[in-house]
């Protein structure tokens, strides 16, 4: 049977459990119909590159089905159908890994990084905030112009 990869995006007012429940109709109705599931990865609430159907974000999940064509269409049909779902792409693939996908295995290094190193101390060595004085323009200027209010702009008094 051919192998395929589905991405669903879900909108942003379901529940991740409701996600779950279409996910598994639907992959009831496949593997009533001989097909198999090989992989589901729930990537999350993330948001979208763009708005759809007024939703800036979205429940992502990735399907790994081996299914044969009709009950593939079927089941496309039945997501076009569906008002939580606003968008899906199927793509036929040779095989289906078992290891995480890209998205998956990129959270989780974000989730083991640990300690980075000390923190860069900012423009002056000494790590502390500038003050008025310290901005280039005083630094560059003579000592004598530094003291001088008028010199500022704080205006004459």
């Amino acid at each position: 049977m051919p192998l395929y990869e589905c991405v669903l995006i879900a909108r942003n007012d379901v529940t991740q459990q409701q996600v779950d429940g279409i996910v598994d109709t639907l992959t009831a109705e496949i593997e009533a119909e001989g097909g198999l599931l090989r992989k589901r990865e729930y990537w999350g609430l993330r948001s979208l590159a763009y708005r759809i159907k007024k939703n800036r974000k979205g429940h992502y999940v990735l399907l790994g089905l081996e299914v044969a064509a009709a009950p593939m269409k079927e089941m496309e049909r039945k997501l076009t159908l569906n008002e939580d779902i606003l968008r899906f792409m199927t793509v036929r693939v040779d095989s289906i890994d078992d290891v995480p996908s890209p998205i998956m295995a990129r959270k989780s290094d974000d989730r083991e990084r640990g300690f980075r190193g000390p923190k860069p101390s900012g423009r002056f060595d000494s790590g502390r905030k500038r003050g008025y004085d310290d901005r280039e323009e005083f630094r560059a200027r003579p000592e004598e112009y530094r003291d001088n209010d008028d010199f500022r702009g704080r205006g004459e008094e």
